[in-house]
């Protein structure tokens, strides 16, 4: 029961439970999306289904964090195959991990731009049409892979925040069950503004370049794209608080007139 009096332990406790809700947002962000496809009697399930299974995976990877490590190991050079010198070999060693976000990345810049074209275009009921003939289980599976994607990211980045895999997994478990509950807000926001939409797939799809970046050794910092994200959010709050004003107030005007 040492840990309890231990401020070191705290310390990094809730710097992780900090990390695991930021890195959660785009989690969320594409679970909505996706369960808002679905009818709504299955919505709250496949969101609450999804979020467990991204809890269940992270809870995994952190028990196997010794094999997860392993991924990091640089698995073949692509500047061999290029016949590229000086820097390049080292900046183009790819490991299982760069794979995986790699592929995460690819797919989730296929799904933001398919879900942009048939919101911009005008064939949205076309889009909507197609997408809800994906079955639950489709839809599950969908999140079930970004979940492995986003989870390898958050527990390799948790190891070296902290050194006691129990810290990881309550940080780790407290975030998810935060999750729950804002989870079914955000995606009725998302659901009821197609601005708000639009802003939250052009989101997911910087994160979609971001994993693609990190995977060829590129970083780009993702705070950078949460505050730009979190900005236009804002900005975008003030311009719809500033239309429902505007409606509010014929009606306002004409019960003082009556009055």
């Amino acid at each position: 029961m040492d840990w309890i009096t231990n401020p070191e332990i705290w310390a990094s406790f809730l710097t992780l439970l900090v990390m695991e809700i930021v890195l959660g947002i785009d989690n969320i962000v594409f679970i909505s999306i996706l369960t808002n496809k679905l009818p709504a009697e299955r919505q709250k399930k496949a969101r609450i289904m999804g979020l467990g299974f991204a809890l269940v995976v992270r809870i995994l990877l952190l028990l196997s964090i010794t094999w997860v490590m392993t991924l990091t190991r640089p698995l073949f050079n692509g500047a061999d195959w290029l016949g590229l010198g000086g820097e390049w070999p080292e900046r183009l060693s790819i490991s299982g991990r760069d794979l995986i976000l790699i592929v995460g990345g690819l797919f989730l810049l296929y799904k933001s731009i398919i879900e942009i074209h048939g919101s911009l275009e005008g064939d949205e009921a076309h889009q909507d049409k197609r997408v809800k003939s994906l079955s639950f289980t489709q839809t599950i599976i969908q999140i079930g892979l970004l979940d492995l994607v986003f989870g390898l990211d958050s527990v390799i980045t948790a190891v070296g925040m902290a050194d006691h895999v129990e810290i990881m997994i309550a940080a780790v478990v407290i975030s998810m069950i935060m999750m729950v509950f804002t989870v079914h807000s955000i995606s009725g926001f998302i659901d009821k503004h197609p601005s708000i939409k639009i802003l939250a797939l052009s989101f997911l799809l910087l994160i979609g370049i971001s994993l693609i970046a990190e995977g060829v050794e590129e970083s780009i910092s993702k705070g950078y794209i949460y505050f730009a994200m979190g900005f236009s959010i804002f900005v975008e709050f003030l311009v719809i608080r500033s239309h429902s004003k505007k409606k509010e107030k014929p009606v306002t005007l004409k019960k003082m007139i009556n009055e």
